[in-house]
C-alpha cells in the first residue's frame, strides 16, 4: 500500500504506455501455493560483491551471456476467453523468466502469467515442463513467482544490487525475443533510473498500471523479453525486463531486483509469497515538490495525500507513530531518493522484520522503528 499520492510524469514517461508482451483475458487472483520441498534450495546472491562497477571487455559479453543463459527460460502460456459472440477461444503467448533457485523457482512478470489457464516452461537446453504452478503474484508491482515442481539442481542466476547502479553503466538483456527466439542477448547501458511509467497489462490497453523506480535502458527489449533478466558486466541480475516504449526506439524499462528481494527470500525460506508493507502514502520529493510544499530537503519521501488518508489505519506505520507531514529520508541507513522509493526499499524485507526509519518532523531528525507486515490484499 506504499503508493505515491501524486505522480509527476516527464515527457519520456508519457510516451511509454505498453508492456513488451501483452496477454489477453480478464485478470484473476490465484490462491497462494506453498510448494517448498523438504530440501533447501540453492540461491546465489552477490555475497556483498557489488558488480556494478565492472565493465565489459573484449569477449566478456559472450562469457556473461554463457554464464546467465542456462538459467533463463521461455514462459509459454495458454489463456481462455470469450469472443464477442460468447464463443470460447484460446490464445497463446510467450514471455521470459529466470531461475532463482535450484529447485525450480522462477521470477517473471505478472503480466506474462496473469490469467493464464496453463503455463509451460522451456529451459535453455530445450527441456520442457508443462505442469508449472503460480506461487504468487505481486499486488504492487509487475512481478510473479512460478515454480517447476519436483526438480533439483537447476542452474540459477546470481542476484546483484540495483540500489548502486549508475547511469551509463553497461548491461545486457536476455530474453525470448518476439516470443520465438529464446535467450536473445542485447547490449546497452543504463540510460536512467527512478523512472515512472504507465503500462498496459492487457492486450486491449484498458488495464493500466503505474510502475515506479524503473531502470531505463537502451538494450533492446522486444516482445517476449518480458520477465527476462537485465544483467551487469559481472554477470549479476540487477533488473527484470518489463516494458518497452512503442513511440521511441531504444527505450526499455526494468524493475530493480532489490525491490523484490524480500519476496524472493520469503518464497525460498518458507514457500509463502508475501510482500512486506509499511502503510503510507507519499510524494517523492523533487526540487519542484520541495518548492511547492516548502520542504527543507530536496530528496526523500513526503508523507502526504490529498485524496485519502496518508497513514493507513492500523498499519505498521500507524503503529510506529509516523504522521502526515513527516519526511522519510532513510530506511535502515539507505537514503530514500536515488537509491529507491519507500516501496522499493521496503521490498527488500520480509513481513515481521523491524526496520529503522529516519524522518524529519518539524525540522528535527528522529529515528523510528517499525515492524513490517504482509500486504493485506494478497489473497
Amino acid at each position: 500500500m506504499e503508493q505515491k499520492s501524486r505522480v509527476n510524469f516527464n515527457l519520456l514517461a508519457l510516451i511509454c504506455a505498453v508492456l513488451a508482451i501483452l496477454l489477453a483475458g480478464a485478470s484473476f487472483t490465484l490462491s497462494l501455493i506453498s510448494t517448498l520441498s523438504g530440501s533447501h534450495p540453492t540461491i546465489t546472491y552477490s555475497g556483498g560483491v557489488d558488480g556494478n562497477s565492472a565493465n565489459f571487455v573484449e569477449g566478456s559479453i559472450a562469457d556473461v551471456a554463457n554464464k546467465v543463459s542456462p538459467a533463463v527460460v521461455s514462459v509459454l502460456t495458454e489463456t481462455r476467453s470469450q469472443s464477442w459472440f460468447g464463443q470460447a477461444q484460446t490464445s497463446t503467448a510467450a514471455g521470459t523468466g529466470f531461475i532463482i533457485s535450484s529447485n525450480g523457482y522462477i521470477l517473471t512478470n505478472k503480466h506474462v502469467v496473469n490469467g493464464a489457464r496453463s503455463i509451460s516452461v522451456v529451459l535453455d537446453d530445450g527441456t520442457t515442463y508443462t505442469d508449472v504452478k503460480v506461487v504468487g503474484i505481486d499486488p504492487l508491482n509487475d512481478v510473479a513467482v512460478i515454480q517447476i515442481p519436483d526438480v533439483q539442481d537447476l542452474p540459477a542466476v546470481e542476484l546483484g544490487e540495483s540500489k548502486t547502479i549508475n547511469v551509463g553503466q553497461q548491461v545486457i538483456a536476455i530474453g525470448n525475443a518476439l516470443g520465438q527466439y529464446s535467450n536473445t542477448v542485447t547490449e546497452g547501458i543504463i540510460s536512467g533510473t527512478n523512472r515512472t511509467i504507465q503500462a498496459a497489462t492487457d492486450s486491449y490497453g484498458t488495464d493500466i498500471e503505474t510502475l515506479t523506480d524503473m531502470i531505463q535502458t537502451d538494450a533492446s527489449i522486444n516482445q517476449g523479453n518480458s520477465g527476462g533478466p537485465l544483467v551487469n558486466a559481472a554477470g549479476q541480475v540487477i533488473g527484470i525486463n518489463t516494458a518497452v516504449s512503442t513511440s521511441a526506439e531504444n527505450i526499455g524499462f526494468a524493475i530493480p531486483i532489490s525491490s523484490v528481494k524480500g519476496i524472493i527470500r520469503g518464497v525460498l525460506e518458507t514457500g509463502e509469497f508475501e510482500r512486506a508493507y509499511l502503510g503510507v502514502r507519499y510524494v517523492m520529493i523533487t526540487a519542484e515538490v520541495a518548492k511547492e510544499y516548502n520542504l527543507p530537503v530536496s530528496e526523500g519521501a513526503y508523507l502526504h495525500s490529498e485524496a485519502s488518508s496518508t497513514i493507513i489505519k492500523n498499519g505498521p506505520a500507524a503503529k510506529a507513530g509516523l504522521k502526515d507531514g513527516d519526511i522519510i529520508v532513510a530506511i535502515n541507513g539507505v537514503k530514500v531518493g536515488k537509491n529507491g522509493s519507500v516501496s522499493s526499499l521496503i521490498g527488500e524485507y520480509l513481513s515481521g522484520e523491524t526496520i529503522q526509519i529516519i524522518i524529519l518532523r518539524d525540522g528535527e531528525e528522529h529515528t523510528i522503528e517499525a515492524t513490517l507486515e504482509a500486504y493485506p490484499d494478497l489473497s
